[in-house]
């Protein structure tokens, strides 16, 4: 049986960093390229045409970029994935990108194997962010006392802070010496007490708390 092949749009301003890519991804039997842009309006008009199920999108590009253009995206109802892709490591550059729906956050001197990996996990419906930024999300996520009707738990606070690192369940419940499936009770509590319905939701609300503090 054949792999599913998944659609991808490339948009960066450098043809050379845009030809790397497409070099790399077109190696994998799952993953086609279908579209490639070099600012955001370039992107949002090839929306339709490569119809990707995720958008590789830089930062830092001419006319639109990257958080603008990640904003126009979601703005426009795109609900399929988006991965920065940056040499950006400022924090608040990945905040941003975490609050206007970013599905990762890559830092351009990956090692092509772990890239890849990550976009497939993105693809799966994790959000992924590189290793190298778990300090800047530590010094940034100080979430504030929540409101008594919402108020979560030592153990799930320290979940949410895993999730908005990129953990998976199975790696979280690694790190803090619990099942996967104890994992999932504690999303699944967090959630419902934040009136929350995914994940992705979650990261940005623990982010938007932060950025108040």
């Amino acid at each position: 049986m054949s792999p599913s092949i998944h659609r991808i749009l490339l948009v960066d301003d450098h043809p050379l960093m845009r030809r790397g890519l497409r070099q790399l991804l077109e190696l994998q039997m799952d993953l086609q390229v279908t579209g490639e842009a070099a600012n955001g309006i370039e992107a949002l008009q090839q929306i339709e045409s490569a119809n990707p199920d995720l958008i590789i999108l830089d930062s830092n590009m001419p006319q639109c970029n990257g958080i603008e253009t990640l904003k126009k995206l979601r703005s426009a109802g795109f609900r399929h994935k988006i991965m920065m892709y940056t040499v950006s490591d400022d924090e608040q550059n990945l905040r941003q990108a975490l609050k206007q729906g970013a599905d990762g956050y890559i830092l351009k001197d990956i090692e092509p194997e772990e890239l890849i990996q990550n976009i497939r996990e993105i693809l799966q419906g994790d959000i992924v962010i590189s290793s190298a930024l778990t300090p800047v999300l530590a010094r940034s996520l100080r979430l504030p006392a929540a409101e008594p009707s919402t108020a979560l738990t030592v153990r799930e606070r320290e979940v949410l802070s895993m999730m908005v690192a990129g953990y998976s369940n199975k790696v979280i419940g690694s790190k803090l010496g619990i099942t996967e499936g104890t994992v999932k009770i504690h999303v699944k509590n967090l959630l419902h007490k934040l009136g929350l319905r995914s994940r992705v939701e979650a990261v940005v609300w623990a982010m938007k708390q932060s950025s108040h503090l």
